[in-house]
C-alpha cells in the first residue's frame, strides 16, 4: 500500500534531517513514527484499562518495604 502526504518545505526538510541522522529512508522513517505512536497509544490504553480494573477490585496497595520484609524471612 502507498500514499502520500504533504508537507511544508520545512516539515520535510525536519523529515529528512530525522531519516538521515538514524540512517532511514523517508518512508522507513515514516513508518516507524506511524508504528511507534499506534504503539505508544495502545499501551497507555492497556494500563489505563489495567488501573482501571485495579481500582474497581478494591485491592489496596502498601509499602514496597513490606514486601522486602516479607521476602527477607
Amino acid at each position: 500500500m502507498a500514499f502520500s502526504i504533504r508537507l511544508t518545505e520545512e516539515e520535510r526538510a525536519l523529515a529528512e534531517s530525522y531519516a538521515k541522522l538514524n540512517s532511514y529512508t523517508l518512508a522507513e522513517a515514516f513508518k516507524r513514527a506511524l508504528f511507534e505512536k499506534i504503539e505508544d497509544e495502545y499501551d497507555v490504553a492497556v494500563c489505563e484499562a489495567a488501573y482501571k480494573e485495579y481500582e474497581d477490585s478494591g485491592k489496596q496497595s502498601r509499602p514496597i518495604e513490606e514486601l522486602w520484609k516479607e521476602l527477607e524471612e
